[in-house]
């Protein structure tokens, strides 16, 4: 969907309003610095009186040239584990040893700590003798019934007789079924003695000692799976409809590389939610970060932006170039021609404030040269000399 990059730019000039120089002199009709603004004194006008000049680093001119532009929401926030899980106590007793420890790397299913299991044991073994027992009683209550069947039907035994053999098996069969359950029970109480991580992470807090006495449902570790982090933020609604899932967001964290390098990363915005909060005006984007190899740390800063749309090959301006008229608040920058200074008034389209650079869709050509940052009182007609030009052309 197109991008109104209105109030982007109005923002971006905003900003740079400040450093526009446009009410140390008179204007001309467009309300624009005019011929013979104050600077340093050298060669002569039309009239006779010298004309301004001023010198300049190189640092201090950019060539208008193609490059591609990115736009979108920004985004400010914490990054955050996806998921975090506490492992807790199934049962209460004592603990035997604990084998992990705070930053510690875990697998699914790796053993963690363990309780003392002389009860639970005993109770297992107990569970198991009355499960063959009451398997070896159901087997003989069928034997019998089928017995008793054959011999009432020779007029051997009495009826009586044949229903209680008859009785006995199913009764026999709700034995078995529950010391069967009895197994699974003590089998559980057995297996809860083993505290196991539920997922591959990492420990983030571990809130017991070995020979500590524990209650069932207390807390005992804390893993964070760092594979992915995510990111909530809020985007104004003024810029819901720029944001959809799918989009790639660009990141710079707060934090550095272990080669001093700054960290940036690229996610994705996996969930965006429905409605915008009637307190902030403002929806909330969940963004996901892949972080495989734990680069990144939970509860780290970062900015970023959604990319809305990319733009390739159009010609940009650095917006430290950008400046705004006080009459009407148009942008204009100021252009060398040669060595002369020159006002251009530009239209701009979107704006990318991570490069800090705005498209230019009307006032510049490829090769223009444009005057950047707070280098003094400019005018149109100044004279700017480019230290280290000058040499270069009188060695050649």
């Amino acid at each position: 969907m197109p991008v109104n990059p209105t109030s982007r730019i109005a923002r971006t000039l905003a900003l740079i309003a400040a450093t526009a120089v446009v009410g140390a002199c008179s204007k001309d009709a467009n309300g624009l610095p005019p011929v013979g603004a104050t600077g340093q004194a050298s060669g002569a006008t039309a009239a006779g009186r010298p004309s301004p000049s001023i010198t300049l680093a190189a640092t201090d001119v950019a060539t208008i040239a193609p490059s591609t532009i990115e736009s979108g929401a920004a985004l400010t926030g914490d990054l955050r584990p996806i998921e975090t899980i506490d492992v807790r106590a199934r049962i209460e007793g004592d603990l035997t040893n604990v084998y992990v420890r705070e930053g510690q790397q875990v697998v699914a299913g790796q053993l963690l700590a363990r309780f003392e299991a002389d009860e639970q044991e005993s109770s297992q073994k107990s569970a198991e003798a009355d499960l063959a027992a009451a398997r070896t009683d159901l087997a003989n209550a069928q034997w019998t019934f089928e017995q008793d069947a054959s011999l009432f039907k020779a007029g051997a035994i009495a009826e009586r007789d044949y229903k209680i053999a008859e009785q006995a098996v199913p009764t026999s069969r709700a034995r078995l079924a529950a010391a069967e359950a009895r197994i699974r029970a003590t089998g559980n109480q057995a297996r809860d003695t083993r505290v196991v991580a539920p997922v591959t992470g990492i420990i983030d807090k571990r809130m017991v000692e070995g020979s500590a006495h524990v209650a069932k449902g207390a807390p005992l570790f804390t893993i964070v799976r760092n594979g992915t982090l995510e990111l909530a933020a809020a985007v104004p609604a003024r810029q819901a409809g720029e944001v959809r899932v799918g989009q790639t967001v660009h990141f710079v964290a707060d934090a550095k590389l272990f080669d001093g390098r700054v960290a940036r990363f690229d996610g994705r915005v996996a969930r965006v939610s429905p409605t915008v909060d009637p307190s902030t005006r403002a929806i909330t984007v969940y963004v996901e970060i892949p972080n495989p190899g734990g680069t990144l740390r939970g509860g780290t800063f970062a900015t970023g932006r959604v990319v809305s749309r990319t733009l390739t090959n159009v010609l940009t301006v650095p917006t430290a170039a950008l400046k705004q008229s006080q009459e009407d608040g148009k942008p204009f920058v100021y252009r060398l021609d040669g060595k002369t200074i020159n006002v251009a008034l530009v239209q701009l389209g979107a704006v990318d404030e991570r490069q800090g650079i705005a498209q230019v869709t009307a006032g510049l050509q490829a090769g223009d040269r444009v005057i950047i940052g707070n280098v003094g009182t400019l005018g149109r007609g100044m004279q700017a000399t480019v230290a280290g030009e000058e040499q270069g052309t009188k060695k050649r």
